[in-house]
């Protein structure tokens, strides 16, 4: 299996030394590019194959909320990790939005960053204990209201690729309509799965009624 391709990405250089430090003593991990904001990070994206991105929040120019839903939107296959000092919820609940799939403190050890990016890598998400906390507070705020609420968001594109799933238009269909890669397509279905928990396209369809995401002429 190749290594994972990773990108970091955060305004303080003693910061990212110390990540390269962790990372590149650890099998399977290559460092393929580093940022200071969201900017370069989306630069570097778009000229350089990356895997994992780990993700400050607080950074200048573009923070990292902003960096990963722009990122997410363009490169759906890239993994999110946000890696920060602030376990602010207003920051869990943006980032967790935007579309990272995992939240830890700069204050974690070794073995949960590794721990981390396995699971991003694996398909699943990965929280810290205080970054969980948050998440089942506003779920627990949320309880008895419509599943959109939550604090996980479709992004544009994602809905319109969900839109025209639910008009049964094949993943070649889509890609052209969109004038994006059937990869591409494919990772915002996934994506759509994961986020919505639903199995199938038939739970999709079924997640898309349910919420009444498209009004009733779709």
């Amino acid at each position: 299996m190749p290594n994972i391709k990773m990108l970091l990405v955060d305004d303080h250089e003693i910061v990212r030394d110390g990540l390269k430090t962790l990372i590149e003593s650890q099998h399977g991990m290559d460092i393929v590019g580093e940022a200071e904001n969201g900017e370069q990070a989306l630069e570097i994206c778009q000229n350089q194959d990356v895997d994992l991105i780990v993700m400050d929040v607080n950074m200048p120019e573009m923070d990292g909320i902003q960096a990963t839903k722009v990122i997410k939107e363009k490169f759906p296959d890239i993994k999110i990790l946000a890696l920060t000092m602030s376990d602010n919820d207003v920051h869990i609940r943006k980032m967790i939005e935007s579309g990272v799939s995992g939240y830890i403190l700069k204050n974690a050890g070794r073995d949960e960053l590794r721990k981390a990016i396995e699971a991003l890598m694996n398909d699943q998400h990965y929280f810290s204990d205080t970054a969980t906390q948050s998440v089942m507070m506003e779920l627990v705020r949320n309880k008895g209201k419509s599943s959109m609420s939550g604090m996980v968001q479709i992004t544009d594109r994602e809905m319109e690729v969900l839109e025209l799933i639910l008009k049964e238009h094949t993943n070649q269909e889509i890609a052209e309509k969109l004038f994006i890669s059937v990869r591409t397509v494919d990772a915002h279905r996934r994506n759509l799965l994961q986020k919505t928990g639903a199995r199938n396209t038939a739970g999709l369809v079924r997640y898309a009624l349910e919420n009444n995401l498209f009004g009733k002429d779709s």
